[in-house]
């Protein structure tokens, strides 16, 4: 009974979570004097009540499963890698050159991928050392490596791969290496079935491998990793390869899937976040690689559905912003509050 409570308890948790987040952005609405109930409906009728709907919602899911997956893959081994943002440009600036050259249609979108992960490994490669090297913190390292991306990016968009015809975008991807559509119509492309490939192999990678369990162990415990022979210093570089191709494919995935652009706006506006809203995802699917997969959904349904909410239901769009807050914190918070207390046994420990 003990080991179906334990095996039950996170799907618990996180339904009274959403039930008190939906409580909270109602209570939100009604004090504004907008009424929630038909607010809701729009919300989840036009997110995940049609084709259309969850095709976007699926589409918006997909580079958040992939930045998830770089947060979680570092916060299993105790670390907080909080760069995939930065990552995630530099995957789409490969991404984008890569559609430069000529190759077979075939050919093309997998070596722009490839070369995306291969972007964002090294993008991630100097923090890594950092922290295996001289211990600097990853949170102060890969905050300083978003900058240096997002300026960078900038940069490469304005004048190096800048569209002669419009300055305000990068050339757009190629059609030999864009991404096949799913559902004619729609923006939801082959990228969630990369996406979600990601997720499975991470799953079968941390809990059905050598490499994998002593990634976890040394989040669990890290002096009994240590006694028992696991490097800290392999460890690190090995979570910070994986979080830099997660990131990167998540850039390349966005800019070779998108229509109708396949291209980087000026400004990154259009790839900008994802990183950031990555790390609310992989903390509500409790930074497990399988429970970022309807998660993101759910966070990309939201998003799907905020237009609508605030042009049927009359809601302001910074009141939809606020109610989504409430909800994607409320279901974060228990991971929150399972990582406050680890953290704290480590310091009783140490």
């Amino acid at each position: 009974m003990r080991r179906l409570w334990l095996g039950i308890r996170p799907l618990a948790e996180s339904l009274l979570a959403g039930v008190i987040g939906l409580g909270g952005g109602a209570l939100i609405m009604w004090a504004w004097g907008y009424n929630p109930w038909p607010a809701y409906r729009v919300l989840f009728q036009e997110s995940f009540g049609n084709a259309y709907g969850l095709a976007s919602a699926l589409a918006n899911a997909t580079p958040l499963i992939l930045t998830a997956l770089a947060f979680a893959i570092g916060a299993r081994a105790g670390l907080f890698i909080i760069g995939a943002e930065g990552m995630m440009y530099m995957g789409a600036m490969a991404a984008v050159a890569t559609s430069l050259l000529r190759l077979p249609s075939g050919l093309h979108p997998l070596l722009s991928l490839v070369l995306a992960a291969l972007a964002g490994i090294l993008w991630g490669l100097v923090p890594a050392l950092l922290r295996a090297l001289r211990g600097v913190h990853e949170v102060i390292s890969t905050i300083m490596f978003n900058w240096l991306s997002h300026f960078l990016a900038f940069y490469l968009v304005a004048n190096v791969l800048v569209d002669p015809v419009r300055a305000e975008k990068t050339v757009s991807v190629a059609r030999t290496a864009r991404l096949p559509l799913l559902v004619r119509g729609t923006d939801l492309s082959l990228g969630i079935v990369v996406a979600a490939g990601c997720a499975l192999l991470a799953y079968l990678w941390l809990w059905h491998t050598v490499s994998g369990y002593e990634v976890r162990a040394a989040g669990a415990n890290p002096e009994a990793a240590r006694y028992a022979g696991v490097s800290p210093r392999t460890t690190v570089l090995l979570v910070f390869a994986l979080a830099g191709a997660f990131g990167g494919l998540a850039g390349a995935v966005e800019t070779m899937g998108r229509p109708p652009t396949y291209a980087v706006y000026s400004g990154l506006t259009n790839i900008a976040g994802f990183g950031f809203d990555g790390i609310g995802v992989a903390m509500i699917g409790r930074n497990h690689p399988l429970g970022i997969i309807p998660a993101a959904v759910f966070y990309g349904g939201l998003q799907a559905g905020a237009r609508l909410m605030q042009m049927w239901a009359k809601v302001p769009f910074e009141m939809v912003r606020a109610v989504q807050g409430v909800i994607v914190l409320a279901l974060a918070l228990p991971e929150l509050l399972r990582i406050f207390r680890r953290l704290r046994r480590a310091r009783r420990t140490s």
